[in-house]
């Protein structure tokens, strides 16, 4: 039998230490709470994140090893540059931000659900009301083709999910967020659980006691001031034709 901590409901900024995270199944912290916007960031912060399918109570997690993206590494691969020649995509940023979350909730090949349930959606979307939560969208015409949103705390950009409609419509997403990001100092795209995709794309793992070092300095440090939506003339990928 799996014995976890209980969260209190009176203290949403206290977490159990993420050290003591269960082996298996990998990175099970506690459970129950809520997901206030105070609650998800105080996680975030702590290298803890929510994850939990619609017939499961509230799960918080801190998996080892830790995925990450550096955003100084992850560019424009010779594929993608390719695909950029071929297309007119444009790129945006907090333009339509609920959109791109359902878009990662929605069913995928060969997946029965979705973790991206309906109090998620409700919880990022108050975060991203909040200036905290933010998303990079793709699109040809006037077509969403992909797609990555998460959380920004300090200088540490959590990321949730993305999406893609067309091929390479993700890669451009995540690709854009990390030129982005990279011009404002955040060196790390935290992705959280390691899949052979994500390892594709260019993460690599930390073991999770060098990944809380890493993010206790970042996360309190000052963030990007000011609406991400302003920098919407991100149309211009490095190493595209639209340079």
């Amino acid at each position: 039998m799996i014995r976890l901590p209980l969260l209190d409901s009176a203290k949403p900024d206290h977490f159990p230490d993420p050290r003591k995270a269960l082996q298996e199944p990998n990175g099970l912290l506690a459970f129950g709470g809520d997901l206030s916007p105070r609650r998800l960031l105080a996680a975030y912060a702590q290298g803890i994140f929510p994850w939990f399918n619609e017939d499961e109570p509230l799960l918080w997690w801190s998996p080892d090893p830790r995925c990450v993206f550096h955003t100084s590494s992850l560019k424009i691969n010779r594929t993608l540059r390719r695909r950029l020649t071929e297309v007119s995509w444009r790129i945006t940023v907090d333009h339509a931000f609920q959109d791109v979350v359902e878009a990662c909730a929605a069913p995928r090949p060969g997946q029965a659900g979705t973790w991206i349930v309906p109090p998620m959606i409700d919880a990022y979307t108050r975060l991203h009301a909040l200036g905290h939560a933010h998303s990079v969208e793709v699109w040809d015409g006037q077509d969403l083709i992909g797609g990555i949103y998460g959380i920004a705390v300090g200088r540490l950009f959590c990321g949730e999910s993305m999406f893609s409609r067309q091929s390479g419509g993700s890669r451009a997403a995540l690709a854009a967020l990390a030129q982005l990001l990279r011009g404002w100092s955040f060196p790390l795209i935290d992705a959280q659980v390691t899949n052979p995709h994500l390892l594709q794309l260019g993460a690599v793992e930390y073991p999770r006691a060098q990944f809380l070092r890493m993010i206790a300095e970042l996360t309190r440090l000052p963030g990007q001031p000011g609406s991400w939506a302003r920098f919407n003339h991100l149309a211009q990928l490095e190493g595209s034709r639209h340079d």
